[in-house]
């Protein structure tokens, strides 16, 4: 491909994908804009066959990938290729490690930064229809003008800052999320809503019928929620049934897997108790857990505020409540952001402190600008203080 070549002379490239994915299992590419140096350029997947060229151009570590929002097009990259983006930096990460806020649209960032407005007609088209029309063009190409510009000037403030290094990990992160996304889902069924409530054996139940699903849906080229509803899956667990009969009473079943459920579920009946997945943690537990979450929670905004970086970049809810499981009671748990690079360094230490003890929290309000602020104290000096407190004796009476 001509345009692949020239491409690679780049050391950098803006990247923007459009896409269909309502009415398939994995998103339908139906459009591919691409800025360099000097100019813009459209690809259109639906009437050039494979990219692979194009990909390869995108996973070569020698040239930095600028994107906005960028999970699509890493999944699109690894799902297509087979390989991660080569040197990823996304405009909306960047900007939420310099205060502005996270997530932030591509519009609300070209506000902020180059103080320019975007036309948003063209969000609902159907990029799957041909010709494309000059609006739909216009829209595609805006989309990645800008990319250029606004990622020189977020990098300059990052290097100022000297947080290039933090952003570096979770570019490479998001550039091989398809890939841990992959490894994981075999436990996706687990957020299933009602699962907490349910017995091992229906658990295992519920963990067979979500694998024939997805294998089904993706075999069928469908979305799996249109083959069969999540409320489904867990209500044919809790009934578990003994003949295609049984399942006929249940309102939204697809008649024509019936045969393949009941088979799910026998496969699932049959299973020895060690086979068996866990049940859910007890629920007194879970509102220990919800608590102290609450309370960590606001030290990670406080921490987030005196970083200038959004709160939801800094630590999840999720990360939280494995950090309470760990440090609390003792439980093995998967590792999570807050053990790693820059999170490690300046964030996990001070949550493992309070959850165990050696460190107190204060609540007061800064006295030049009145908001309310926390403080970590170390609860040994915190003891001294008092110690000394009541040793000193009363003021004299005036």
């Amino acid at each position: 491909m001509k345009l692949c070549a020239e491409l690679a002379g780049f050391s950098r490239l803006g990247l923007d994908t459009e896409f269909i994915g309502d009415k398939s299992f994995h998103p339908q590419l139906c459009l591919v804009q691409v800025a360099t140096e000097e100019g813009l350029y459209l690809i259109d997947p639906l009437g050039v066959g494979p990219l692979d060229p194009f990909w390869d151009v995108i996973a070569d570590a020698r040239r930095e990938i600028v994107v906005h929002a960028g999970r699509e097009e890493a999944r699109l990259c690894h799902r297509l290729f087979g390989r991660p983006i080569g040197r990823l930096f996304d405009l909306q990460l960047a900007a939420g490690f310099l205060g502005y806020g996270y997530p932030i649209s591509y519009g609300d960032l070209l506000k902020s930064l180059l103080g320019v407005t975007l036309c948003k007609s063209e969000r609902l088209t159907d990029w799957r229809r041909r010709p494309l029309t000059a609006e739909q063009v216009r829209y595609a190409y805006n989309d990645v003008r800008y990319l250029l510009t606004s990622h020189q000037q977020l990098k300059q403030r990052l290097e100022e800052l000297g947080r290039l290094a933090w952003l570096e990990e979770e570019f490479q992160r998001l550039a091989t999320c398809s890939e841990k996304e992959e490894a994981s889902a075999a436990e996706k069924w687990r957020k299933l809503p009602g699962v907490a409530s349910l017995n091992r054996r229906q658990l295992a139940i519920v963990r067979e019928l979500y694998h024939w699903r997805q294998s089904t849906a993706r075999r069928l080229n469908c979305p799996p929620k249109h083959l069969c509803r999540d409320d489904l899956l867990v209500h044919v667990a809790t009934r578990n049934p003994r003949s295609e009969d049984d399942l006929k009473s249940v309102r939204g079943l697809p008649w024509e897997h019936l045969r393949h459920i009941l088979e799910a579920v026998e496969k699932a009946r049959t299973l020895p108790m060690e086979a068996l997945p866990d049940a859910a943690p007890r629920k007194q537990r879970n509102q220990e857990v919800d608590l102290l979450t609450g309370v960590l929670t606001a030290v990670v905004h406080e921490i987030s505020n005196r970083l200038q970086i959004a709160p939801q970049l800094v630590a999840t809810n999720a990360d939280l409540r494995s950090l309470i499981r760990e440090c609390l009671f003792g439980e093995t748990v998967r590792p999570t952001r807050l053990d790693a690079g820059w999170r490690k360094e300046h964030v996990r230490g001070v949550l493992v402190e309070i959850l165990t003890g050696k460190a107190a929290l204060r609540f007061g309000r800064d006295g030049l600008s009145g908001r309310a602020i926390l403080d970590v104290l170390d609860c040994k000096s915190l003891k001294n203080a008092r110690k000394v407190e009541k040793s000193e004796p009363p003021p004299a009476n005036s």
